[in-house]
Parts: C-alpha cells; structure tokens; sequence
C-alpha cells in the first residue's frame, strides 16, 4: 500500500482535531480579554437576548448568539437567574451559560444585621448599602405595611436578593418567632397588632430587660386610666429621624401617632421590635407608677405623681 495512502485517514483525524481546537478557540474559548475579577450584574426582569448583549459587550463571550443557542438547547432560556455574577478567572461559553441558569454568582453570601427597634427606613438605608440593585425608596414602599412584623435579626441574602423575597424572609421569621409566645400572647388577652404596637414603643423607650418590663407596666397603666401615653419615641418616626427628643412644637403636631394629643395606642407600630421587647408586654412589671423618664445618668427614673415627675425632671434633666 502506497505510504501517502496508509498516512490519509491519520490526516484526515489531524485536520479535523484542528479545525475542532480551532473552532472552538473562535467560538467557544472566553475572549482574549475576559475581564477576570471584575462583577456583572443581571437586572431582574433581563430577557436572555438581552443578558447575551450585556455579556458580550462586557467581553464575557465572543458571540452573543452562540449563548442564546446554548440556553435554547438546554431549555433554560427563559430562566436566567438576576443578581450579581463574581468571574475570578476566564470561564469559557458553556460555562458562562450554566452559572447563569443556575444562579451561580461566585459570591458569598451578604450578611445585614437589623438590631432591635430598627424602623422600614432604617431597614432599607442597610438593605440598599449592601445590596445596591435593591432601591431603599422601592423597599420603603413595599415594606412600609409591614412595619414591626419585619423581625430585628441577622441574616444571610444571597447576590439576587430583591425587595420581594427579603421582606418575605423577614416575615417568616416574625411568624416563626411570635409562634413560640403563643400560649402567652393567649393570656394576655390582647391582639397581636396592639403586642407589637406597644412592644415597638417598649423597645424606643426601655435600654435594658428590666427598664422595658417597667415602662410596659407603666404604659399599660396609663391605658387602663384612659391616660395618653405621651411616648416621645413617636416623633422621631412621625418626622424620619432617628433621634426623637420632640421639641414643643413637635408635642402639638397632627399625627395619629402623637401619643400626646391622642389617648390609646397610636395606629401602628413605630418600629421593629424584637424578642425582649414583645416579652416585657407579655409579662410587664406589676406597678403603680404612671411616669418615667431616661435622666442624664442614662438611667431610669420612676414616678407614681406629676408633681414627683416635675421632681425628676428638674434633678435629673438639668
């Protein structure tokens, strides 16, 4: 047999593994300039063309129709997953696909912590800052009728967080947590609504386990004698502030939420309370005092009177 003829399919095998490495250098291979470290984010709501544009301008693949015939043929076209996509090194077309169905962004975790007493406004100052493709004003919005059922905790988000699951995360905590007070919350003979209403005013005006217990007991007190609460915390949530020492002005000003011009409950919570706060108004100091006040010694001080109020006030405040 001719050796030119014994060598043929040899060729043939050569040339096409060539053509192959080389088909997929011109297709397939990331681009020569992949940015390696740099994070590209999937605005929700992205149509997979849309996305295979945004790559490709990003320098993420070469051809922006070979990724749309790659999540066509795996079917997955319609689901590319939002959020922020980490890419530490070049990742070739097929892989590019996958983590894009699958939601791999190549990040951890964000962590925010929601201490105590921390209002929707506040919530969404923290939520915006560490998650940017989450607005403060659409969370505001949105979480605004859920003010105090949006448990203070620590959490884990993943990079494709939006308003809708966040909120639902932090409801279902709330669930979960108000279920364990079930049998208390029972003998307390009061709504969940006015628990965690005046549990919202507990947590602004009580610092520790015991001055919360004290001003729930004097605060219900002052309910049953048709008193109004006359609560300052409330002016800093009627005016968006995260102070509230209300001036005289403040004390007259027309809001359901002013407990100085309104007797009862004010018609929500002001903030998020947590677990110490919702358990002080289920089991809140047996007391005859009606008054109290934060002196400059950062401590509690307690009147049954007016008159031993105007006492404290003039040894403690000045």
């Amino acid at each position: 047999m001719d050796f030119s003829a014994r060598q043929a399919p040899w060729a043939v095998a050569f040339a096409l593994a060539l053509f192959l490495v080389g088909g997929y250098q011109l297709l397939f291979a990331p681009p020569a300039d992949f940015p390696s470290g740099s994070i590209v984010s999937i605005a929700r709501g992205s149509s997979a063309p849309l996305v295979a544009e945004q790559f490709a301008t990003a320098r993420l693949i070469k051809h922006p129709r070979l990724l749309l015939l790659a999540l066509r043929v795996s079917g997955a076209s319609a689901r590319v997953q939002a959020g922020a996509y980490l890419f530490t090194k070049s990742e070739n077309l097929f892989v590019v696909a996958y983590r894009i169905v699958a939601g791999a962004y190549g990040l951890p975790p964000v962590r925010i912590t929601f201490p105590e007493g921390t209002s929707v406004r506040q919530a969404a100052a923290l939520i915006s800052a560490a998650l940017p493709e989450v607005k403060a004003a659409d969370f505001l919005k949105a979480a605004q009728p859920y003010e105090g059922y949006l448990f203070p905790d620590t959490y884990l988000f993943p990079p494709s967080a939006d308003t809708t699951s966040i909120i639902a995360l932090l409801r279902a905590n709330f669930d979960a947590k108000i279920a364990t007070l079930s049998v208390d919350i029972a003998a307390a003979g009061r709504s969940i609504s006015d628990i965690v209403t005046l549990a919202s005013l507990v947590e602004k005006e009580g610092r520790t386990t015991e001055s919360r217990r004290m001003v729930a007991g004097i605060l219900l007190n002052r309910l049953k004698l048709g008193m109004p609460l006359q609560v300052d915390a409330v002016f800093g949530y009627i005016n968006g502030r995260d102070t509230y020492s209300p001036s005289f002005a403040d004390l007259t000003v027309d809001s359901p939420y002013n407990t100085y011009t309104h007797k009862g409950l004010p018609p929500g919570p002001i903030c998020n309370p947590g677990m110490d706060a919702l358990q002080a108004v289920l089991h809140p100091s047996k007391t005859s005092y009606l008054y109290y006040l934060t002196g400059k010694d950062e401590r509690m001080h307690y009147a049954t009177t007016f008159t031993e109020h105007q006492a404290n006030r003039k040894k403690y405040l000045r």
